[in-house]
């Protein structure tokens, strides 16, 4: 017996209407068709959907505008078609449906209300016009000018799609919610959720998004609204979607012309009126107004995070040429992000010590191993040798401008409070401050280490290394700065363990019993 096929309508005027055969359903312009659709983007015969053997078939007929399966323009031949599929004649959306449920359909429970297939220069044009092609009214054309002034005025990628997100669920009035963004490429990639929200007075709940059809709406390429059915057999209800009551669910796609990435996921509760076509259309709108933005940001935040390894491996190499510093660079950059963090530092402040970390030291690559390996102590003109890594690394990093915002960094870790310090010999609040937090970061590790190059080899144990930054404060190191490292002592010390497997959680040492510390620049 033939499995019969249903195709409904799911856009524009046709939304509704549902075509049934056990054999063939021609669409086309032409009045002797199955599927007849009145609309431009439609060629007199279009395409055909048949039957045979093996399940049933969608045929483009050579047309204009194209025959699409999920987003995706079919070529010559035949696709084969499974239910729920969305199938575009032109701009014209049906969906698949057959008799019987099959595992890769949505629950039961749950139908497309509305799609909206399009192309992103589509997406585009709804921002000025409505799904009746008039232009959209002032609250939403301001919702989606917004939308762009975020990538304008926000560096910070997780802010960009924080504050869309909300936006999104202000002016669609959601209940909550997410976007979900594709961590890698392929058929299948994998989603990670990327930005939570909910609406005002409304809880947070244990599922925010519907994993199910954020997948479907991802792997067709289409923007749908979905609404779900209270039916008596309430065990059909996924569970996200009974936990986050979603009555109403718009899935819509986020997409550039280059590719998808991701979407955006917004529900409304039982209590609320159901997302309208038209809600569909203006999030759709969003999306489009937003993708750019939202690959831009991906793109810097890729770029940056290359550039950090590659200035992570250039540390390394550094540390190569010196045995008695191994991985030096990685706790100091450890530490005073931890440290920056407490200070509160800006989040572009934050990004230049987690960039000059690793470089404090890079002037190294210009010392003599004669004196940066050299067992014991230095002598005074090898020491004032060693010295000159701050000014050479400096120098280095000249020649780069985009590298002109660490270079205080670089050049002034080893300044003192008291102006004592080098090469310099600025005074308080003359070092500029990335600097001293630095500075505290790489004493306090050149304390803790183990080092060759000194007689006692060992390292001072923790305790004795916060009592001396506790001594040091107002001399060696700004007060406030190493007031702040000593109230994150348990996360500083929780870093430790994690770099020095075996570093012992000591009690505090008395101040009075610190003999002084002379930090070697060696590290």
């Amino acid at each position: 017996m033939k499995r019969p096929l249903r195709l409904r309508g799911i856009s524009g005027d046709i939304k509704g209407q549902v075509w049934e055969s056990e054999t063939l359903l021609r669409a086309g312009r032409l009045g002797s068709l199955e599927i007849v659709l009145d609309d431009s983007s439609v060629s007199r015969r279009h395409a055909e959907v048949r039957h045979s053997d093996d399940g049933w078939y969608v045929r483009d007929l050579e047309s204009t505008n194209g025959t699409y399966v999920n987003g995706v323009r079919i070529g010559p031949g035949e696709q084969p078609l499974k239910t729920r599929d969305i199938v575009q004649f032109g701009k014209v959306a049906v969906i698949v449906e057959m008799t019987e449920a099959t595992p890769d359909g949505p629950p039961s429970n749950q139908h497309v209300v509305a799609a909206a297939p399009s192309s992103f220069e589509e997406g585009l044009r709804r921002i000025a016009y409505d799904r009746n092609q008039m232009p959209r009214a002032g609250e939403q054309l301001f919702a989606l000018l917004r939308a762009g002034h975020h990538f304008v005025n926000l560096q910070s990628e997780d802010q960009l799609l924080d504050a869309v997100l909300n936006d999104a669920v202000s002016v669609l009035e959601a209940q909550r919610g997410a976007i979900v963004l594709a961590e890698s490429e392929g058929p299948e990639p994998k989603m990670r959720l990327r930005a939570l929200a909910v609406g005002q007075g409304e809880p947070p709940g244990r599922f925010h998004y519907s994993k199910k059809l954020t997948t479907r709406c991802f792997a067709s390429g289409v923007s749908l609204l979905y609404s779900t059915l209270t039916a008596d057999d309430e065990t059909k209800v996924t569970q996200s979607i009974a936990d986050g009551a979603m009555a109403s669910v718009l899935c819509v796609l986020l997409r550039t012309p280059r590719k998808r990435l991701g979407v955006l996921h917004l529900d409304r509760s039982f209590w609320q009126n159901p997302f309208t076509e038209d809600d569909l259309h203006l999030a759709d709108a969003l999306a489009a107004h937003v993708s750019a933005a939202i690959e831009s940001a991906q793109l810097l935040r890729r770029q940056k995070d290359q550039f950090l390894k590659m200035v992570s491996v250039l540390a390394q190499a550094v540390e190569l040429r010196d045995d008695y510093t191994g991985n030096h660079t990685q706790r100091v950059t450890r530490y005073a992000t931890m440290l920056a963090e407490k200070v509160e530092l800006s989040d572009d402040q934050l990004e230049l010590v987690k960039l000059g970390g690793p470089l404090h030291d890079i002037g190294k690559i210009g010392i003599d191993d004669a004196i940066l390996r050299k067992p014991g102590r230095l002598t005074g003109d090898e020491y004032a040798i060693m010295q000159t890594h701050t000014t050479k690394g400096a120098e280095i990093l000249s020649s780069i401008p985009e590298m002109g915002p660490i270079i205080p960094i670089v050049r002034n870790h080893h300044e003192r409070w008291d102006g004592t310090g080098y090469p310099d010999r600025l005074v308080g609040n003359s070092i500029p401050l990335l600097a001293r937090i630095v500075a505290v970061a790489d004493a306090f590790d050149a304390m803790t280490s183990h080092r060759l190059y000194h007689e006692n080899k060992k390292g001072k144990p923790p305790s004795w290394a916060f009592a001396e930054v506790e001594r040091q404060a107002g001399r060696q190191f700004d007060p406030d700065v190493a007031a702040a490292f000593l109230s994150i002592r348990e996360e500083i010390m929780r870093a430790m363990v994690e770099f020095l497997p075996g570093t012992e959680i000591d009690e505090p040492v008395p101040v009075t019993v610190n003999e002084g510390f002379v930090h070697d620049p060696r590290g």
